[in-house]
């Protein structure tokens, strides 16, 4: 089973037709031989909040806005075999996987097989909390995996996670997740399986395995692995899946083997190695300020803000003088005065597939919003916030509860379904705050229950952003500011002017646990998606194309056929040496793809924005880079546009760099320009975990659009290192204790690698210096298949020469 979100597998497929088409092939052989469901879910921009009616507004917008992607979308559906589309507004597509399209088992040809999944974005780990095995791929892998390409990977390690205890009275599932992405991380699992087992398991609900599944792209594994068990064809039956099917799905695992009692020990699998964690020891969390394995418990927060404010600028650190620690800056807004300072929450989003899947945390956040109301308190009207449910479903449960409209009097009102403040479409700051934060410098902060909190993503204005569970959403919220000890200081004050403690509005997980028994029902989940594919009345009166080929508009500033396959022969050529290669950036560690290639807004003085304006558009035309993913124009001048990416060439954070040998600061793209009018490859220079975050197939696509040749890193995250590849980009990685610092490397010099033409996985190539030194970096060719795939120029080369 395949899944995908978003334009770029639709433009390259209906490129990959026109490029099989001029070299003599049939085109309509492009087609998926495996169901594709497509979830349209990257694309909402939270212009609306704090509204009644903002979710209304929100579509509208998002209508207005995307109308060209999604009649584009609309022709894929239609021309392309195997392809279901799930349209806009529906959901996030990891959460409609678990509710509704995750089959567990499937009958296929009179058998019966395990089902399992790849798609594109990396948190498609959600579905291993329902027992289906499944984990995200470079977008670009997808598509040859959809035109029947097997999966290649080296046989994995499996980590064995052994749970015990029960989860606390004020600990939630986010807490669980945010402490075992730290532990993990600690252990290093990049490139593994990991497997739950123990008798903790069993106390967890379905909701709560997926929680932790989904954030397995941030410990860094491939999976984190749940085996279906007695709660999980309790999900099943919760969320109405046909009773036969439940029936066919115990039968088969039990018969297989592969069906879990927890509780049984001699049950539990041999494992490459085991860590284990006590859930009873598990505290109420967040993570951040600039990364999500970075965990601090909740009553040391106060402190840990502080020090970062004071610590040199690193991924815990601002670097703010002392003597500005308690700068504040009055504000008015909306008729009323307020004051922000270091540490001011200025975003607060319920959002996101890790947190919104589960109504433990939903309807926690609920309970809690009931009674902040009762006892008087609010939020600051400046604050932006939200509530992006992941599916109808959640809405549907949280307003027969009865708690929705605590949480709207809170502000968190609907503002749509799909990746919202997570993915940075958290929309603008009020003005006011805007210029508040500019002026003083401060340091203000954002609170989601997302799952990526990297720096630039969350917002511009937000250079501290902290992961957290739906309930301490509200509750900094509330506070206005992370700079707070729930324990001693009062979130606010009641009615009657006493002070009111979290501790005092903080629900019962008995309470939490009577309100889902009464009100998640399988008829909810029945009446949401019986027509989730038809959509709206503004999808089902989209006109799109019926033509096999895409009709491709040469004025369009959405939709572009890219140039990846342009000049492509049937002959594969011969690998060649990377000769005279200027170093593009010169990077440290843990440079993420919003780093390379941001999804969020685009800055009115990029490179990006100039080519728009160049179009006729106006800044409010502009839109997102995750909107323009199927424009390789803007998306490759949106390559390392990120405001805050550190390059070791420039002083500050920026999407800037120098040219070599002219010594010329410029933008990232002028630069990559200049070296390509000079006939000159790049490579680009990087620390430990490179690539790490989304499984965004543009990460790999835009540095091959401003000329970059090879990476050479200190480590990859799995996904990016398959989309270099896939791009027919050379992943190098320095030897063991080995980095740039070591070899002397400054960034300066000219670099000649080369290529053999007998290349093989993981072999040793030859770096040449233009001073004369030389060193040796093993190419990070895993398998044969991925060296196949790099002789051919990249995988959709390879797919379509085999076409």
């Amino acid at each position: 089973m395949q899944d995908f979100t978003g334009v770029p597998a639709v433009v390259d497929f209906a490129a990959m037709r026109d490029a099989v088409k001029r070299l003599g092939g049939d085109p309509s052989r492009v087609n998926p031989t495996c169901p594709a469901d497509l979830v349209i879910d990257h694309s909402v921009q939270v212009d609306f909040a704090r509204t009644q009616d903002a979710l209304e507004k929100n579509q509208e917008l998002e209508f207005e806005r995307n109308k060209e992607r999604f009649a584009f979308l609309k022709w894929g559906s239609s021309s392309l075999k195997n392809m279901l589309i799930v349209p806009p507004g529906s959901g996030i597509v990891h959460q409609v996987n678990l509710e509704y399209l995750a089959r567990v088992v499937f009958a296929e040809g009179g058998r019966l097989f395990p089902d399992s999944l790849v798609g594109t974005d990396s948190h498609t780990t959600m579905i291993n909390g329902l027992g289906v095995l499944g984990w995200g791929v470079g977008g670009i892998e997808a598509e040859a995996v959809m035109l029947g390409q097997p999966v290649s990977m080296v046989l994995p390690e499996v980590v064995g996670y052994r749970l015990t205890g029960e989860i606390g009275q004020y600990a939630t599932s986010t807490d669980v997740v945010l402490t075992i992405t730290k532990s993990l991380r600690g252990v290093g699992v990049v490139g593994k399986f990991v497997e739950f087992f123990g008798p903790g398991v069993a106390q967890l609900s379905v909701s709560d395995r997926a929680t932790i599944a989904n954030m397995c792209p941030e410990y860094g594994a491939t999976v984190g692995y749940f085996p279906v068990d007695d709660t999980s064809l309790a999900y099943l039956r919760q969320t109405s899946r046909p009773a036969g099917a439940i029936h066919r799905i115990q039968a088969y695992l039990q018969a297989a083997g592969l069906y879990r009692d927890y509780t049984q020990t001699e049950q539990d699998p041999s494992f490459s190695q085991i860590v284990e964690l006590d859930l009873s020891e598990v505290v109420p969390s967040i993570s951040g300020p600039k990364r999500p394995h970075d965990r601090i418990s909740v009553d040391v927060m106060k402190e840990d803000f502080q020090q970062c404010l004071s610590n040199k600028v690193g991924f815990k650190g601002f670097q703010i003088d002392p003597s500005r620690h308690q700068d504040k800056v009055p504000i008015s807004y909306g008729g009323k005065d307020y004051t922000l300072s270091h540490g001011s929450v200025v975003i607060a989003a319920i959002t996101s597939c890790t947190n919104t899947s589960n109504p433990s945390v939903m309807l926690g956040a609920g309970l809690m919003a009931k009674m902040a109301v009762e006892r008087g308190l609010t939020v600051p009207a400046y604050m932006k916030t939200s509530l992006s449910p992941g599916s109808g479903v959640v809405t549907y449960y949280l307003r027969e509860s009865g708690v929705l409209p605590h949480l709207e009097a809170l502000g968190f009102n609907t503002v749509g379904y799909g990746c919202m403040t997570c993915i940075g479409n958290s929309g603008p700051l009020a003005e006011e705050v805007v210029e508040a934060v500019d002026k003083a410098d401060l340091v203000v902060c954002g609170v989601l229950s997302g799952n990526r909190n990297f720096e630039g993503r969350i917002n511009p204005h937000t250079r501290a952003n902290y992961l957290a569970s739906p309930l301490l959403c509200i509750a900094y919220a509330i506070a206005g500011t992370v700079r707070i000890d729930f324990e001693k200081e009062p979130l606010g004050q009641d009615k009657d002017g006493r002070p009111v403690f979290l501790r005092d509005i903080w629900p019962q997980r008995s309470a939490i646990q009577e309100v889902e028994r009464q009100f998640v029902l399988p008829a909810m989940f029945t009446e949401v998606y019986q027509n989730i594919t038809e959509g709206n009345p503004r999808w089902s009166g989209l006109e799109a194309p019926e033509t096999l080929q895409y009709p491709w508009d040469a004025a369009s500033t959405y939709i572009k056929k890219p140039p990846f396959f342009d000049g492509m022969t049937k002959e594969v050529p011969p690998l060649c040496d990377v000769n005279n290669a200027a170093v593009l950036l010169n990077l440290g560690d843990s440079v993420t793809t919003d780093h390379i290639s941001p999804a969020g807004s685009i800055a009115r003085n990029s490179p990006a924005a100039h080519y728009l304006a160049s179009k006729g558009l106006t800044p409010r035309e502009f839109n997102s880079y995750g909107s323009r993913r199927g424009n390789d124009d803007v998306m490759g001048r949106g390559t390392f546009a990120n405001i805050r990416l550190v390059n070791k060439f420039v002083a500050k954070p920026g999407p800037r760099t120098v040219h070599w040998p002219s010594e010329e600061e410029m933008t990232v793209f002028d630069c990559a320009s200049r070296y390509r009018s000079d006939g000159r490859p790049a490579v680009i220079l990087a620390g430990k975990e490179y690539g790490s975050g989304s499984s965004r197939d543009w990460a790999a696509k835009g540095p091959w659009m401003l000329g970059v040749k090879a990476v050479l890193a200190e480590s990859y995250e799995r996904i990016h290192r398959s989309n270099l590849i896939g791009m027919g980009i050379i992943p190098l990685q320095y030897l063991e204790g080995q980095c740039a610092s070591t070899l002397g490397l400054s960034g300066r010099e000219s670099f000649s690698i080369q290529v053999p033409a007998d290349l093989r996985a993981g072999q040793l190539l030859t770096v040449k210096l233009s001073d004369g030194r030389s060193f040796q970096a093993r190419a990070r060719f895993d398998t044969d298949v991925e060296v196949l795939y790099f002789r051919h120029g990249g995988i959709l080369n390879y797919m379509i020469r085999k076409m």
